[in-house]
């Protein structure tokens, strides 16, 4: 009798501690699932949403130049989801893809030797988990990006860390990323414990902060002000916002990271952007990533 009640109270704990656990991504589960209902509603029809949605635009132009009934994987391709003429120039670009050059050396860079006779194939040997990026590990008590990870692994070997900004990083990280895309991978962000669970609060926080002299925050451009446009440039969803990258940017002539994207968003802002390796910066791209947690990994890919 006496083992009977120690295996079933054993149990009762075993499963308070896994239904806990599974918990840890209860808040950002339901914004994640509040931040779809929230954009397929405003890109159900944007000249019908329009007083809601887009006070100060012009119906006629919404109704002739935005596309409708705009669903929660369709963002995955950013603005050109939603804007007719930007996604005909993308499936232009797309027919002679800019980054295919990038792919190429970084499956060079892969397997190239390091003094000691290590290789970055010795620190991933698996290219298919580029969606797992960034996360929390539970045995530093620290945020890993897959930037960061790339260069512990330099550093490890006795290598000197790349720039995070572009060049061999955009470049290994074009193959590494490309190889979870042709895998068929989604994005698969994980919030495993309390130090997890701050973590993405955090990058919330920051992505939904005002900050700079112009008092604005990631949400003003990429949530309410998603398909407005500014100048000549329609803006993006929060939605599917990172799972592109690396990307090559008309802009930049060149292929770049998502840490190159958002220091350059920061600084429009008005403000000095975060390190590229640092926990802030980190803990940003934490969030965005989990909204678009089960989107298919994308990259690398082109933007204007």
């Amino acid at each position: 009798m006496f083992s009977k009640i120690v295996k079933s109270t054993a149990l009762l704990l075993f499963a308070a501690s896994s239904l806990a656990a599974a918990n840890f991504n209860e808040g950002a589960e339901k914004d994640r699932l509040e931040m779809i209902k929230f954009f397929e509603a405003k890109f159900e029809d944007a000249s019908k949403n329009s007083a809601r949605f887009f006070p100060y635009s012009d119906p006629e132009e919404l109704d002739q130049k935005y596309e409708k009934d705009i669903k929660h994987m369709d963002f995955n391709i950013g603005s050109y989801a939603y804007s007719k003429d930007a996604k005909f120039q993308y499936e232009q670009l797309k027919e002679m893809p800019p980054y295919e050059d990038a792919i190429d050396a970084g499956e060079e860079l892969y397997t190239k030797k390091f003094a000691n006779g290590n290789s970055l194939q010795t620190c991933f040997p698996d290219l298919t988990n580029a969606g797992t990026y960034p996360y929390f590990d539970e045995k530093t008590q620290k945020m890993v990006s897959l930037t960061s990870a790339i260069n512990d692994c330099l550093r490890a070997n006795g290598e000197k860390p790349w720039g995070t900004k572009k060049g061999p990083m955009a470049e290994f990280q074009a193959y590494y990323v490309n190889e979870s895309k042709e895998a068929g991978k989604d994005f698969d962000i994980k919030i495993e414990s309390e130090a997890a669970k701050a973590a993405y609060e955090r990058g919330k926080e920051y992505y939904y902060s005002q900050r700079g002299y112009l008092k604005l925050s990631c949400a003003t451009c990429h949530v309410d002000g998603s398909g407005k446009r500014v100048r000549n440039e329609i803006l993006s969803p929060l939605l599917g916002q990172v799972t592109h990258f690396p990307v090559v940017r008309l802009r930049w002539g060149d292929i770049g990271t998502v840490e190159r994207r958002l220091s350059g968003c920061v600084v429009d802002q008005g403000q000095v952007p975060p390190a590229d390796e640092s926990q802030e910066m980190i803990e940003l791209l934490y969030f965005q990533a989990y909204m678009s947690n089960g989107m298919p990994v994308d990259g690398p890919d082109v933007r204007k």
